[in-house]
């Protein structure tokens, strides 16, 4: 059963990968509904009279400035490893309001406002980044989360996200401080894949007297009933967690030829003291 199924989740992802040569795919997380209301994320984002990125400049616009979606073009320009559609938008500066054409890749993935602040999380680009087992250079979007009071920047934080098929649907929530000492309130972000075998990732950042504190990145992935590695954070708030510290807890399945379930489990603890993490 596990050859089976590692077999049909191989031919899924040719079958993408071919997809992709064979064309640009926009990235699901920069999927935008029209006459609903979305943020900027990168500060002096063109306007553009037309969509394409050879098309006049007629304005640009900065990070939190709100636009209304008015049309998704069928146009797709991907940079990096970023794929997304233009879109004609409206929006308003001062008593005038404008239309124009943006690349949705500079729109906020998400975005939330809380006690007078606005929280965006968005895609900001792509890096080469080594990987150490591989010996060689991949390319890795960088995902950012930035808190804004109106048009001022408070803070910003950047960690690596997901690429091309890791980019399907995107959420982005508030939550409480989980009785950790000093913190506002806790940002998740989580970006996902939808086939078998593709992770998600979930960034967790705490809000602190003006601040953002990245925790430690989590990530998901599954592969049917065969294999699955998991990874999740108690906090002080949860059943089983501890004051002033977070439990970074990971769990594997792995079923064998014989469809003999083999689980482990480790966990690792993180002491927080009102400003700062280490491990313990």
């Amino acid at each position: 059963m596990k050859s089976l199924l590692t077999v049909l989740c191989l031919l899924f992802l040719q079958f993408f990968s071919a997809q992709e040569e064979n064309g640009v795919y926009p990235d699901g997380v920069f999927s935008f509904e029209e006459n609903k209301p979305q943020k900027i994320f990168t500060d002096w984002t063109r306007v553009r009279k037309e969509p394409d990125v050879k098309a006049e400049v007629t304005d640009s616009l900065q990070t939190n400035q709100q636009v209304l979606i008015l049309k998704k073009e069928e146009a797709i320009l991907k940079l990096g490893e970023r794929g997304a559609n233009w879109y004609k938008v409206s929006y308003q500066k001062g008593d005038l309001v404008s239309e124009g054409y943006v690349w949705g890749g500079n729109l906020s993935v998400g975005y939330r406002n809380k006690n007078g602040y606005d929280f965006l999380f968005g895609l900001s680009k792509t890096i080469d980044r080594k990987n150490k087992g591989y010996n060689q250079i991949v390319k890795q979007n960088i995902a950012g989360i930035k808190v804004m009071e109106g048009n001022t920047l408070i803070d910003e934080v950047y960690f690596d996200t997901g690429r091309g098929e890791e980019l399907s649907y995107a959420t982005f929530t508030i939550e409480s401080g989980h009785k950790l000492q000093n913190v506002e309130l806790t940002l998740k972000a989580m970006v996902s894949g939808e086939a078998c075998g593709i992770a998600s990732y979930t960034q967790y950042v705490l809000f602190k007297d003006k601040k953002l504190v990245t925790l430690p990145q989590l990530m998901n992935v599954g592969d049917a009933d065969v294999y699955y590695h998991s990874e999740e954070f108690v906090f002080p708030n949860d059943k089983g967690g501890i004051p002033n510290a977070f439990i970074f807890k990971t769990e594997e399945m792995e079923r064998d030829d014989k469809d003999r379930e083999k689980k482990k489990h480790s966990s690792k603890t993180y002491l927080w003291n009102g400003n700062s993490y280490k491990l313990k």
